[in-house]
């Protein structure tokens, strides 16, 4: 393995990938055997993970340093060239889905993996390249706005992400001074978020015009790898939500201003106890330093994995000025599927929770990393519950990072998961409604995104914010711009990871015994099928809800 640092880096030849793929894609239609088709699609499959892992490595670079000019050119290269290699995957894809030999490949590469093939395969028509195309260049484009912001907070310079410090200080006057701040550079480029986000909701909405559809819905869910449910089963689960779940988080809310002091909360208010939210004791090498001690007591697979982590440079999560905003993890295919982690460290919780949510993810990619990729191809919905469950599993390591204040944390940590769930559910909604309605003007989104939060967050008071009382909150969400469709995934797994805190509070053991089994089960098996396997309740049906509300309302003294 080799540190991140001295990875070498050169641009993908997609002229040269494409004709690899185009004679790849004939010899498996000429395979004789079983054995055959499986081996040609090896030597593709590695084909695509070199250029993946330029792509990644390229994305990951630029990301760290949104000024550096030779990444952004590349950025801009792989934004244009990697739809053009759309036509020639679908074909490939569609010769093995077509193979004589599919028994034996479904053997090898398992069910989900040619129910993926299907929707992808479904997603593509070649017309709808420069429209893809201009997407991954409004997306870019979203992204550097957002990173462009140049707060002048106390004689510093400082970006959206590095605010977080003050929107969530002790002081009030302090977070609403920062919220002022931070709002009034969105406001100050709001026209352009607009124009982006109605530029990307009519290009969303042609593409699936071309393929026969009346709106991106459909097109949207197969992106998101839907290969197991749709809208019904998610508007089942978001009404389970407003039932079930907004109620209890009024209730935390309540209680919340009971604990602050307060009259009434407003939106500046978002920390949890009067002396201020806990924040890590240490220095972000320290916070490091805890976390490798701690995954190295909580199992021997999680010692491993940290271990490579940070021997292998594998983190980047110190906040710089010019460093793009937001988290992430992904691999790189070239170097055995090393996870990577991104991330901006800000002097607040989430630095911890970084290492948590984040690492759970990379967790995940760690343990199965030597499956086929195919057997890897999880839906975010499945994604997300080995990342938010993982916040569980470390708590009783969080005094190491908070000190005193280890309780505080694992119960505003508790009540976020909480009062969270509604606002996933709202950002969901919200984009069923845009997509099905791409004609709408944006004060008409943002009166949709106003009618949302009466009925999802009905005690959230902007007071006499100009951005948030316009309807504008959601300007400032990435995944709406950047992933349609992603967000009810945190949702869906929110309720699974309360489901595994209830049963850690009961059997840690076991509960962790289910959790490394869900994640080695991967992509195995479809999601509804995959959750009973490891003990779990699929969260699609009236009541789904109904036990972990019971349980998590009683943890809370409610």
């Amino acid at each position: 393995m080799m540190k991140f640092s001295e990875m070498p880096y050169e641009r993908a030849d997609y002229a040269k990938l494409k004709e690899e793929i185009i004679k790849l894609t004939e010899d498996l239609k000429n395979a004789k055997s079983g054995e055959e088709a499986f081996e040609i699609n090896r030597k593709a499959t590695k084909a695509y993970e070199h250029a993946s892992t330029m792509r990644t490595l390229c994305h990951i670079r630029h990301d760290i340093d949104t000024a550096d000019k030779f990444y952004e050119d590349e950025q801009a290269y792989y934004d244009e060239m990697g739809p053009t290699m759309a036509e020639v995957s679908v074909a490939f894809k569609k010769a093995l889905y077509d193979c004589p030999f599919r028994d034996y490949l479904v053997e090898k590469l398992g069910p989900v993996t040619f129910k993926n093939m299907e929707l992808e395969m479904r997603s593509f028509v070649p017309d709808m390249v420069p429209l893809m195309q201009e997407e991954n260049a409004l997306v870019t484009e979203y992204g550097k706005l957002i990173a462009s912001a140049k707060i002048d907070w106390e004689g510093e310079v400082l970006n959206l992400s590095l605010m977080a410090k003050y929107t969530t200080d002790k002081d009030r006057e302090v977070r609403k001074k920062a919220y002022a701040k931070t709002t009034g550079f969105l406001l100050s480029v709001q026209d352009k978020l607009d124009d982006i986000y109605d530029k990307l909701v009519k290009n969303r909405t042609a593409q699936a015009k071309l393929l026969g559809y009346d709106n991106y819905l459909p097109l949207g869910y197969d992106r998101m790898g839907r290969n197991d449910y749709g809208p019904k089963e998610v508007e089942v689960f978001r009404e389970e939500v407003k039932k079930k779940i907004v109620p209890l988080a009024t209730k935390i809310n309540e209680r919340r201003r009971e604990r602050l002091g307060l009259d009434h909360l407003y939106y500046y208010d978002p920390v949890n106890f009067k002396d201020g939210d806990p924040r890590p004791t240490g220095t972000p090498e320290e916070i490091l330093a805890e976390g490798k001690k701690m995954y190295a007591e909580l199992s021997p697979e999680t010692k491993e994995f940290f271990d490579f982590m940070t021997e292998n440079e594998l983190f980047d999560v110190l906040g710089r000025k010019t460093k793009r905003a937001g988290g992430y993890m992904t691999s790189l295919p070239d170097y055995d599927y090393a996870p990577f982690i991104f991330a901006n460290f800000n002097g607040t919780q989430h630095d911890v929770e970084v290492i948590t949510h984040e690492a759970g993810h990379a967790f995940q990619g760690y343990v199965t990393r030597h499956n086929y990729p195919e057997l890897n191809e999880i839906g975010m919905e499945t994604a997300e519950i080995h990342s938010m469950s993982m916040e569980f599993f470390t708590e009783p390591w969080m005094d190491k990072f908070f000190g005193e204040k280890g309780d505080d944390f694992r119960l505003s940590h508790l009540e976020g998961t909480i009062t969270f769930i509604p606002y996933g559910c709202m950002v969901d909604e919200f984009q069923h409604i845009i997509y099905a309605n791409p004609e709408m003007t944006p004060q008409e989104r943002r009166e949709v995104w106003l009618k949302l939060e009466k009925e999802y967050r009905p005690d959230m008071d902007y007071a006499d914010n100009a951005f948030y009382t316009s309807g504008g909150w959601w300007q400032r969400q990435p995944h709406i711009y950047n992933y349609p469709f992603y967000y009810i995934d945190y949702c869906l797994a929110q309720t699974v990871a309360l489901e595994y805190k209830a049963k850690m509070d009961e059997d840690y053991k076991a509960a962790w015994a289910s959790y490394l089994k869900l994640c080695k089960l991967s992509a195995s098996d479809f999601y509804s099928k995959m959750l009973p396997q490891a003990g779990l309740r699929v969260p699609f049906e009236a009541g789904c809800l109904d036990k972990t509300v019971e349980v998590i309302s009683k943890k809370l003294g409610f």
